[in-house]
């Protein structure tokens, strides 16, 4: 049996451009034998986490990647007709901790700084400078090697090629595809012309060579509902042909970039065994990623005449029972000195401080907030710091449902803003801790039952009145699938054995439901950093809805 792993790999979070779901793919690399999987998706990174975790549990050695879009400058966003934003691909991966870190802050700085319509763009100088850590590769058709070698001389590619020798060393690999293209973008060069010539790159400079599918899919037969996916990505019909020029589309050239096995691989470079052997020892380099971390929180600024935030949180409670009790009985006092022993024991003044900061903010910008829901109305703190509203003493409500020293997990307040006001105490947050610390939590829209099969009925052409009708035929019950549909509606497994267009059309939906289709914002999820976001997770800007 070869020993192979996959490097060059996109997912489902390369939103309308692969459709691999992370735990079915790594299923099949487990079953085939494989020991690691990279994840490298177009310009983001946003399936790591999920990847990481599933990689573990199925213990594979997760290797964190991205497909980078590289320009010559990041910062220009304004072109001529004439000209083009010319982008290479660039693949990427991380083989220690300051390598994720880089990894990381070349992706957001991708969004943040590099931006133009929808893609993220890096360029060498950033690359220069966060370049430790990171195994680089030549990457595929579409990278500037491959591109020089298509579109200008030998001469020329090979200072490139060197250029990146010299920046990545002992850690810069010529990577070698074959889906048998045989003519891109209408030069008349095929891709095996452009393997032979990295591969007298390799052997002339002593540099390594590895082998890739570029996988956007898991098994062969996915090749058509991925190319569907393709077309709900551009707006096209399927039965438009693909290539470039008025009147074609954008689309793969064959079946070929499926997640293959060992065995296909092998035998697909037969001809380069040690192709095969060093992504193998890539993986050999990899100090698998700890994303699961200690809970972080921001400082929160002490008022003067206090040294800690116990004191301070301490001072609030005591002066909001005074408040609210009129008298501060011993059972109150008990009680506050009980529940600030817990929370200071557990690290959480802090957290508490935050809170209740916004809360009053919100209250003095006349934002109506609500009266606290869930475990938090338990505590007496989070009641005296106008956290909540709801007098846990009074109703005999429990802290320890709230907070408990066995259960070490972040305080859960349930807060309500109303609508209008919510981007009001947003706003005031990023005042407050800075841009570059504060955060709103990112969503995935997935391509649910019914919408899977109007989306797969626009580029499969079927007429309006008949995607409606299977769609509607679809029970609108929350959490509905395809599968359950079909369980219950006859129709619809009638529909879905046939060999007509409906019955394709609902076969292909089955196919891609649950695909991520975009990205949106979670309505109040935010996240506040003690330091600068970039420094623990990578970020994106609210801009890339379509990316």
């Amino acid at each position: 049996m070869p020993d192979y792993c996959h490097l060059h790999v996109h997912t489902q979070y390369s939103l309308l451009d692969g459709a691999s779901a992370i735990g079915k793919m790594l299923d099949k690399a487990k079953a085939d034998g494989q020991k690691a999987c990279a994840i490298s998706d177009h310009g983001n990174m946003f399936g790591v986490f999920e990847f990481v975790n599933e990689a573990n549990k199925r213990d594979l050695i997760p290797i964190v990647g991205c497909e980078f879009y590289l320009v010559e400058d990041r910062h220009r966003k304004s072109f001529t007709r004439q000209e083009k934003d010319k982008r290479y691909h660039q693949l990427l991966l991380a083989k220690s901790p300051a390598g994720y870190k880089n990894l990381s802050k070349l992706c957001s700085l991708g969004f943040i700084e590099g931006l133009y319509s929808k893609w993220p763009r890096i360029d060498k100088e950033l690359l220069l400078q966060y370049k430790e850590g990171l195994i680089a590769t030549s990457c595929c058709i579409g990278a500037e090697i491959p591109q020089a070698i298509i579109h200008q001389t030998e001469e020329e590619a090979e200072k490139i090629f060197l250029w990146w020798l010299d920046a990545f060393g002992e850690d810069f690999y010529v990577e070698l595809q074959r889906h048998f293209i045989p003519d891109i973008d209408g030069t008349g060069v095929s891709q095996e012309q452009v393997n032979q010539t990295l591969l007298r790159f390799a052997r002339k400079h002593n540099v390594k060579v590895i082998c890739t599918n570029d996988s956007h899919y898991i098994d062969k037969e996915d090749s058509s509902p991925h190319d569907v996916l393709l077309c709900v990505n551009t707006g096209e019909l399927q039965t438009t042909p693909i290539g470039d020029g008025k009147g074609k589309r954008f689309g793969f050239h064959n079946d070929e970039f499926f997640f293959k096995s060992q065995q296909e691989m092998s035998e697909l470079f037969a001809d380069v065994p040690e192709a095969v052997d060093f992504t193998t020892e890539i993986a050999s380099k990899i100090e698998p990623p700890q994303l699961a971390r200690d809970i972080l929180l921001p400082n929160f600024p002490l008022p003067p005449g206090f040294d800690t935030e116990d004191d301070y949180l301490r001072h609030l409670a005591f002066e909001g029972a005074k408040r609210k009790y009129g008298e501060v009985t011993q059972d109150i006092a008990e009680r506050l000195d009980y529940e600030l022993s817990v929370i200071k024991d557990m690290g959480f003044p802090g957290y508490f401080l935050i809170v209740q900061d916004f809360i009053k903010a919100a209250k003095d910008m006349g934002v109506r907030v609500g009266p606290g829901r869930g475990s938090a109305a338990g505590s007496c703190v989070a009641y005296c710091t106008d956290i909540t509203n709801i007098d846990p003493i009074g109703y005999n409500l429990l802290f320890e449902r709230f907070l408990n020293p066995e259960r070490v997990s972040m305080p859960d307040i349930d807060i309500d803003f109303d609508d209008a006001g919510r981007g009001r105490v947003i706003d005031f947050v990023v005042d407050k801790y800075g841009k570059n610390q504060v955060a709103q939590i990112i969503t995935f829209g997935t391509m649910a039952a019914r919408s899977a099969i109007r989306d797969v009925g626009r580029v499969l052409d079927l007429p309006l009145p008949e995607v409606d009708k299977i769609a509607k035929l679809v029970p609108p019950n929350p959490g509905m699938t395809l599968k359950k549909a079909m369980d219950e509606v006859p129709e619809l497994k009638e529909i879905h054995k046939g060999d007509s267009l409906p019955s394709r059309t609902l076969r292909t939906a089955e196919a891609l439901e649950g695909s991520y289709r975009h990205t949106g914002l979670h309505a109040a999820g935010v996240i506040i950093a003690p330091e600068n976001l970039l420094e623990h997770i990578p970020v994106c800007t609210a801009k890339d809805a379509e990316l």
